[in-house]
């Protein structure tokens, strides 16, 4: 009885082996004879149209004077937002002292309708309030919200050319986080 229903199944599988698969063949060339791709055509290509360069009467751009910033000109050398060095020194700050990544924001309070913010730094905490120094980028507090304290930076980049940034400290959970 197994070799039978052996047999049977062999015998079918030949079956379905054999032909050419004409009827197929036959389906996918009538179904593909109309078929042709849809190719966008190309846009036009405009001519090109050469600027004419006229150097008479153009500042040499390879001169020395093209390199250099335009504000060292108008404010002296350091350039227009060079913080005063000696104010720093006699203001004595200790939350200057520190780099404002090591400051916390641990809390805002209003004090005669006015925001203060207190600043954890190490083991103390100190009350700053809009006007404040902070950090060692001479960061002055322009604003204190509920969550964050604004400061604006005099930071020096590679030339000794001194520019404003924005910043901020966020309001810090008891893990440190963000909130």
């Amino acid at each position: 009885m197994k070799q039978l229903t052996l047999f049977a199944f062999c015998l079918g599988l030949a079956a379905c082996s054999g032909g050419d698969h004409e009827d197929l063949r036959q389906w996918m060339e009538d179904n593909s004879k109309d078929l042709r791709p849809q190719i966008k055509k190309l846009p036009d290509v405009k001519p090109y149209e050469p600027v004419p360069y006229d150097p008479q009467g153009l500042p040499d751009p390879f001169k020395s004077s093209k390199i250099e910033p335009a504000s060292r000109e108008k404010a002296g050398k350091g350039g227009a937002f060079q913080p005063d060095l000696e104010a720093r020194d006699m203001r004595n700050s200790v939350l200057e002292k520190y780099p404002l990544e090591s400051l916390k924001l641990i809390g805002v309070l209003n004090v005669n309708n006015r925001p203060m913010a207190a600043i954890q730094v190490e083991d103390k905490v100190k009350q700053v309030k809009v006007g404040e120094y902070l950090g060692l980028d001479f960061g002055m507090v322009t604003q204190i919200t509920d969550s964050e304290v604004k400061l604006r930076e005099l930071i020096q980049d590679s030339a000794g050319e001194w520019s404003e940034r924005e910043s901020s400290l966020y309001l810090q959970g008891k893990e440190g986080s963000k909130q």
